[in-house]
C-alpha cells in the first residue's frame, strides 16, 4: 500500500501491461486500520489521476481500451464492495471513505459504480463517505436484467434511497450523471428530508424529437459506439448489451409518446441547493437541457466545461471533483 502511495505509476503501468495484475493483487492489503484507509485514499486519487491522463488522450492502439479498464479498476480497488438487499432487490454497492458527510453517486444508462464513478469514489474519499451502486438490472445487480416500466426513473430514485437507509444514512447528498441525474432530481424532490445537496450533469428533464434522434443514432452498438465505449461495456454485458440498449432507446421513445416529461415538475419543486454542470459540446444532451435545469430549479447554479462532452467527470476529473467538493463543503 505504501508503494501505491509513493509510486502509483508502477501500478498503472503494471495493470495496463498485464491482465493478470488484478486490483486485489495490486492493492492486496485490506485497508482496515485508520492509517491504511488514509493511505488507500491517497493511492486511489493518484492512480485515478493517471487514468484520466489516458482518458484525455486519443487512444490509437488496440490494447489501450483494456488497459484503461484495468486502470479504472485499480482506482477503485480500495473501495469496499458488497451486495445489499434494498427495495426488494439485491444491489452491488461500492463505498469509500470513513469520515465526512455521505454522498451517493447515481450512474447513467448501462452504467455501474465502477465504470461511471471510479474517479469520484477515489476523489471524494478523503472528505466524504462515498457510495455508488450498480442500478437495478445493470452490472452485478443482475439477474434479472434491466426492464423499463413507465416509472423506471422513480424506481431508480427509490432504490438509491433504500440503499442509503440500509447503510444507515438518513441524510446525504446526491451526485447524478445522465440517466442518474434524472433519477437524482426525482429522489431529491420526493425525499427532501433526506437529500442535503444535489449535483447533476448530463441529465434532461424531458425528451423531444432531437433527443430521440440522438439516441437512435447510437442504437446499433457495433456500428455507432466508439471502441472505448464498447471496451467499457462489452465485458460487463456481453450478448445482453445490444438488447439492453434497444430497451433503453425504446423506453425513451415511449416517454416521448406519453408527452415527453421526465422530471420537470420535480425539478421545479426542489428545496435543496443544486449544482448543475455540463459539457458545452455534449453530443447527447443539448445545452438547453442544463440551462433549463439552472433556470427552473430554485437555488441552482450552472457551470459549463467549454470543450466538455457527456463525460465531464471523467475527462476533467480533477477540476470536476474540486468544484463538486467545494460545493458540498459550503
Amino acid at each position: 500500500l505504501a508503494q501505491a502511495v509513493a509510486r502509483p505509476r508502477v501500478l498503472w503501468r503494471a495493470c495496463r501491461r498485464s491482465p493478470k495484475v488484478t486490483p486485489a493483487a495490486a492493492l492486496a492489503f485490506a485497508p482496515t486500520a485508520p492509517r491504511s484507509r488514509e493511505m488507500a485514499a491517497v493511492a486511489m486519487r493518484r492512480v485515478a489521476r493517471l487514468s484520466q491522463q489516458v482518458t484525455s488522450r486519443t487512444v490509437v492502439d488496440a490494447a489501450a481500451p483494456a488497459g484503461l479498464l484495468r486502470c479504472r479498476a485499480v482506482a477503485s480497488a480500495a473501495a469496499s464492495s458488497k451486495m445489499v438487499e434494498a427495495n426488494g432487490r439485491s444491489f452491488l454497492v461500492m463505498s469509500t471513505g470513513s469520515t465526512g458527510s455521505p454522498v451517493i453517486c447515481m450512474p447513467g444508462a448501462m452504467g455501474t459504480a465502477e465504470t461511471d464513478f471510479s474517479g469520484q469514489l477515489a476523489g471524494f474519499a478523503g472528505s466524504h463517505q462515498v457510495v455508488s451502486f450498480d442500478p437495478r438490472g445493470y452490472g452485478k445487480s443482475r439477474p434479472p436484467v434491466r426492464d423499463w416500466p413507465v416509472d423506471f426513473y422513480n424506481r431508480d430514485a427509490e432504490d438509491a434511497h433504500a440503499i442509503m437507509k440500509v447503510l444507515g444514512f438518513d441524510s446525504y447528498s446526491v451526485v447524478g450523471w445522465s440517466d442518474g441525474a434524472n433519477a437524482a432530481v426525482i429522489l431529491a424532490a420526493r425525499r427532501p428530508e433526506a437529500v442535503r445537496k444535489l449535483v447533476i450533469f448530463g441529465g434532461n428533464a424531458w425528451v423531444e424529437q432531437e433527443d430521440i434522434d440522438s439516441y437512435e443514432a447510437t442504437r446499433d452498438v457495433k456500428k455507432n459506439w466508439s471502441k472505448r465505449m464498447l471496451a467499457l461495456h462489452e465485458p460487463v454485458y456481453r450478448d445482453e448489451l445490444q438488447p439492453m440498449w434497444d430497451g433503453f432507446c425504446d423506453a425513451m421513445k415511449g416517454i416521448m409518446e406519453r408527452g415527453g416529461d421526465i422530471c420537470k415538475g420535480e425539478a421545479q419543486s426542489l428545496k435543496c441547493p443544486t449544482f448543475v454542470l455540463a459539457g458545452a459540446k455534449d453530443p447527447i444532451v443539448p445545452n438547453y437541457h442544463p440551462e433549463w435545469f439552472a433556470k427552473n430549479i430554485p437555488n441552482a447554479r450552472l457551470h459549463f466545461f467549454p470543450d466538455g462532452k457527456h463525460n465531464i467527470h471523467i475527462k476533467y476529473n480533477d477540476e470536476f471533483n474540486k468544484m463538486v467538493l467545494e460545493f458540498l463543503a459550503e
